[in-house]
């Protein structure tokens, strides 16, 4: 009965989502991605929001987690883009902060294009 209990445990944590990633096709994108291999992994989005660029501190992404260098701030272009991946999934919304996806969102339900 310990056993089953375990196996039933393990199976459940290996199902569970990521948060922090989503998957397109075959393909799973996640954090730390650059534009270019998001694009190669899920073709261009529907749609492209340019946001007007920020100040932080400058970051170096190592494994999928962001470590922070230096106290100086320094400008960042930041853009959205969003994947309809059609009305029986939910759209999708990356941000990318300097050309590196830094936050994968979870919208509504898409819609037929």
């Amino acid at each position: 009965m310990k056993r089953s209990a375990l196996i039933l445990a393990l199976g459940l944590l290996a199902a569970a989502p990521s948060f922090a990633a989503f998957r397109c096709g075959t393909k799973l994108v996640s954090e730390g991605d650059t534009r270019a291999e998001v694009a190669s992994k899920c073709g261009e989005p529907d749609d492209v929001v340019t946001k007007k660029s920020v100040f932080r501190r400058p970051v170096i992404w190592t494994r999928g987690r962001p470590y922070y260098i230096g106290e100086d701030y320094m400008e960042v272009q930041v853009e959205a883009w969003v994947y309809n991946l059609g009305p029986n999934k939910l759209m999708r919304s990356l941000r990318f902060e300097d050309g590196i996806l830094a936050e994968i969102e979870t919208l509504g339900h898409g819609y037929i294009k």
